[in-house]
C-alpha cells in the first residue's frame, strides 16, 4: 500500500467545533484537534497541531470577541486548522521579555506549522477574523481502507 491522498482536493473533509470563549476552551479545542489528527493516522503531528490550536484559542479567550469557531479541513496533501472569532482586530506578534510568561503564541504557531496566516471577514464565517495554520501530510502517510 503506497501513500495516498486523505481527501480529494475538490472535496475536502471538514470537521467543525464551536466553543464559548472561556478558560476551558483551549483544552477542549486542543483535544478536538488532537483527535482529528490521530483519527487521520497523523499522530506524529497531533501534539504540534494541538499546541498551535491551544495558542490560537487562548488568544481568542484573552483578546478576541464572541465564541470560538474552529474548523479542521483536510485536503489531499495538507490539514488546515482555522480558528474564527468575532473581533476584526488581527493579532500581531510581539517580542516577549525573557521573564514574561505570555506573548509567544504566534511565534510558536509560526515555528511549528508549515504555514500560517490570518484573514478578515471570511465569507463563510461572517464578521471578525480567522487565524489558521497548516501541516503538510508526510508523503509516507498511509491509511488503511475503511
Amino acid at each position: 500500500m503506497g501513500a495516498h491522498a486523505l481527501a480529494h482536493p475538490e472535496h475536502p473533509h471538514r470537521y467543525t467545533l464551536s466553543a464559548p470563549a472561556l478558560p476551558t476552551s483551549p483544552r477542549l479545542c486542543r483535544d478536538f484537534v488532537r483527535g482529528v489528527f490521530a483519527a487521520l493516522g497523523l499522530s506524529q503531528l497531533a501534539d504540534a497541531a494541538a499546541l498551535c490550536t491551544s495558542e490560537l484559542v487562548t488568544n481568542v479567550h484573552r483578546h478576541g470577541k464572541g465564541d470560538v469557531r474552529m474548523a479542521a479541513t483536510i485536503q489531499h496533501d495538507r490539514v488546515r486548522v482555522t480558528v474564527h472569532d468575532d473581533s476584526p482586530e488581527l493579532p500581531s506578534p510581539r517580542r516577549a521579555a525573557t521573564d514574561e510568561t505570555n506573548g509567544r503564541g504566534l511565534f510558536l504557531v509560526t515555528a511549528l506549522s508549515d504555514v500560517c496566516g490570518m484573514t478578515l471577514d471570511e465569507s463563510t464565517e461572517g464578521t471578525g477574523k480567522a487565524v489558521w495554520f497548516e501541516f503538510n501530510v508526510p508523503l509516507t502517510h498511509t491509511k488503511s481502507p475503511a
